[in-house]
């Protein structure tokens, strides 16, 4: 490890021999504020660069043939310009806003990320209406939930079921979404804090390469990227079908005269109510407040700083057995237990600062806390436990969490091969009070608790990125990331069954994660790539101190093949074949407390993506996805993995000029997939379709989304579960959320500055 530290430091030292540079910042030429991710070209050479997030771009050593430097970003009109120009410029480069355009896309090996120049152009082609949609913004990702808005989504990708986050790394800013040790599940990541309308991009991979990325990077991460600015100011008003309402407002809180010295600020709050289509009524209310100011301190430091808060409460209708449904007991969109529900509240702090120093190097440090707490009332099995008063059961803690990002990057040159260095240290500490599992009636009268206790978790992670362009067409990275956890269960139930009495419980572990991508440029229409690496997720701090020394992080191996392709300027390819493979684990199960064995499994799959653009105001985007997974030490026939998905598809047309009229109709496909390890039972698939038509002007917007176009029946989660209703026997069987009914709300907005 010592020698990869050194690599760049002997670097630093090699004489070039090329003739000329070039450098510079690149601005938005509306907001004046630095333009991070650019392809930065270098004409006749074919040498590529990104722009850092300070806007900062370097050629050091250009052969003395280059005579122009060009600029590319989605969404933004490609530039040209001399590179004398380039290099008096002092120091800054506009780019102007347009309609993104395929044409504009660059296929490079510099991009080591290959979902860049997918993630660019779909958000801001495709409308965005809740924080599920940009969620859905990834390839192969699918959502379900199941108690109609309030709790976290379940998540599915690359042949896994996620639960609810336990194997994706998700983010906002940079601050973790996930809480680990959570009453209902590990990696739980509710994103229902973010304000759709603030999200500017996003950033994510599928795989465990990226070194940045430690805990729960399994199938992937996802880093949400709000605003730095907002273009004008609105309020929008919402309405429809059940009772349905949102109001949103975004307002600038500088104004324009501060623009030019790079200072942005700005808020914005939502407040929805819906009962939804259910039979019983959910009462579904949250509010949302989301303000951040970005701006620069002075030539070397910009600052990003951000304050939200969330509080949402529920009624739920919850998971119902399919035998209930087909007997006539209730109906498809009926509920058994009416106590089903929640509360939850989130509030958060956020703040990076971002140094320039000297040799191009950039300096980053992160600090983030947020509190956070949840009450969720659930019942899963009905009468099947307690046949007198019934399973409900009652999950609940108070959270807080805190901790730091820092990075270092340096870029440094040997002969014509570009290099940038990063090291990194991620601290996370995460402290609940009063976690607690407890079997109730009427939602809050106490029978028998079954879990209590007080957690306190820390993670420590390091990690050191060498990206290596050997060539023009040749990119290596290479990452080593290090995470140690430190976990202490304060014990205060007698009674608890995986534990041996009241007290504190201890335990650590570790794990190093290796990864490796290389990324090499057959022409400009055609990148291939191979990524290989090992990542992990860990396991809840109660399932930990309860295994008695066993191996409780387990790790994964995976590898992609892949390529990205541009036969045209106005059709975009992505493919790749991957495979991974999970070591077994030890699972703490949040809906009975109990720790849970899960032995090995290997996936294998592919993705494939396609955007089609035929007339600029025209986009045709269609993603195709498979894996085919199995428990590895069970027997054939009794080796499927309950809910992996096996198909899925997702895509749609979307017709958007700016102004005038525009729309899109979508749809999204998830096949049948095993309910359980022998595939007697199955998850049926679905087949839904979306629809948005918008007029818009410059002052004002007015338009209708349509979820479930043709009003299909079909099933959102599934499980197989084994319940008991009231006086009759146990049934083992599917228990499902239905899907939404067709479902209509009309909009308006007004924008001003």
């Amino acid at each position: 490890m010592h020698k990869i530290i050194i690599l760049p430091i002997l670097l630093c030292f090699a004489a070039p021999c090329y003739a000329q540079s070039a450098a510079g910042t690149i601005v938005d030429q509306s907001s004046h504020l630095p333009l991070g991710g650019v392809t930065v070209e270098a004409g006749e050479a074919r040498q590529t660069v990104t722009t850092r997030d300070d806007g900062r771009f370097a050629f050091k050593h250009l052969p003395a043939g280059v005579q122009k430097i060009t600029f590319h970003m989605a969404g933004y009109r490609t530039r040209t310009l001399p590179v004398a120009e380039v290099a008096g410029m002092a120091d800054t480069v506009f780019l102007s806003s347009q309609a993104t355009q395929l044409a504009d896309v660059l296929v490079s090996a510099n991009r080591i990320n290959p979902y860049k120049t997918i993630s660019e152009n779909d958000i801001r082609m495709r409308s965005i209406s809740n924080a599920q949609e940009v969620l859905r913004m990834v390839p192969g990702l699918f959502i379900g939930q199941h108690q109609g808005g309030g709790k976290a989504e379940q998540i599915f990708l690359r042949g896994f079921d996620n639960d609810h986050g336990t194997d994706i790394n998700m983010s906002v800013d940079g601050m973790p979404i996930n809480m680990v040790s959570h009453a209902h599940g590990q990696g739980y990541a509710d994103s229902h804090f973010i304000i759709p309308e603030t999200i500017e991009h996003t950033t994510y991979e599928k795989g465990m390469y990226n070194p940045e990325k430690g805990d729960l990077a399994v199938t992937g991460f996802v880093n949400f990227h709000t605003a730095n600015a907002i273009p004008q100011s609105l309020v929008r008003a919402e309405a429809g079908q059940y009772n349905t309402y949102r109001v949103l407002g975004m307002v600038d809180l500088l104004g324009e005269k501060t623009k030019e010295k790079g200072q942005s600020w700005y808020a914005a709050s939502e407040y929805r109510y819906s009962n939804s289509y259910f039979d019983n009524p959910q009462h579904f209310k949250r509010f949302n407040f989301f303000t951040k100011y970005y701006g620069r301190l002075n030539a070397r430091n910009y600052l990003s700083a951000t304050a939200s808060t969330m509080y949402s409460q529920w009624k739920a209708s919850g998971q119902i057995p399919e035998s209930a449904v087909a007997e006539g007991i209730i109906g498809f969109y009926g509920a058994i237990d009416p106590n089903e529900g929640g509360v939850t509240a989130r509030t958060s702090l956020n703040a990076t600062l971002t140094t320039s120093l000297s040799d191009n190097d950039l300096l980053k440090n992160q600090l983030y806390y947020s509190h956070y707490t949840f009450d969720l009332h659930s019942n899963f099995t009905f009468f099947l436990e307690d046949t007198v008063h019934g399973d409900e059961i009652r999950q609940r803690e108070s959270r807080d969490l805190m901790g730091y990002n820092g990075s270092y990057a340096h870029e440094s040159h040997l002969g014509n091969s570009h290099l940038r260095s990063e090291l990194g240290i991620n601290l996370r500490w995460d402290g609940t009070l009063g976690s607690a599992l407890t079997h109730t009636v009427n939602k809050f009268t106490e029978i028998r608790p079954v879990k209590l206790g007080n957690i306190s978790e820390l993670g420590a992670g390091a990690y050191v990125s060498e990206t290596l362009s050997l060539t023009n067409r040749l990119t290596i990275n290479a990452g080593l990331r290090y995470d140690h956890f430190n976990y202490r269960y304060d014990n205060k139930l007698a009674t608890d069954s995986t534990l041996q009495g009241v007290g504190r419980y201890k335990a650590n572990n570790q794990v190093v994660s290796p990864k490796i991508k290389v990324s090499y440029q057959l022409s400009d229409k055609a990148q291939l790539y191979w990524f290989a690496g090992r990542g992990f997720h860990s396991n809840d701090a109660r399932a930990v101190v309860a295994a008695n020394g066993l191996p409780t992080l387990p790790t994964a191996i995976g590898s992609d093949i892949g390529t990205v392709l541009k036969p045209t300027k106005n059709l975009l390819l992505h493919a790749a074949v991957w495979y991974s493979r999970l070591q077994q684990e030890y699972v703490y199960g949040g809906d009975g407390g109990t720790v849970e064995f899960s032995g090995p499994t290997r996936r294998l799959g592919m993705d494939f993506s396609a955007r089609y653009q035929p007339l600029r105001a025209l986009y045709l985007d269609v993603d195709v996805n498979y894996a085919h997974g199995r428990a590895t030490k069970d027997p054939k026939g009794a080796n499927y993995i309950p809910l992996a998905p096996v198909w899925s598809s997702t895509g749609g047309i979307v017709y958007n000029k700016g102004t005038g009229l525009n729309g899109s109709l979508r749809y999204r496909w998830l096949g049948d997939r095993p309910a359980n390890e022998n595939y007697s039972l199955k998850a049926a698939g679905y087949f839904v379709n979306d629809l948005v038509v918008n007029y818009t002007k410059r002052r004002y917007e007015v338009g209708v989304t349509v979820n479930n176009l043709f009003n299909v029946k079909w099933k959102e989660t599934q499980f197989e579960t084994e319940t008991r209703l009231q006086h009759q026997q146990p049934v083992d069987g599917i228990a499902f959320t239905a899907g939404t009914k067709f479902f209509a709300t009309a909009h308006i907005t007004y924008f001003f500055h």
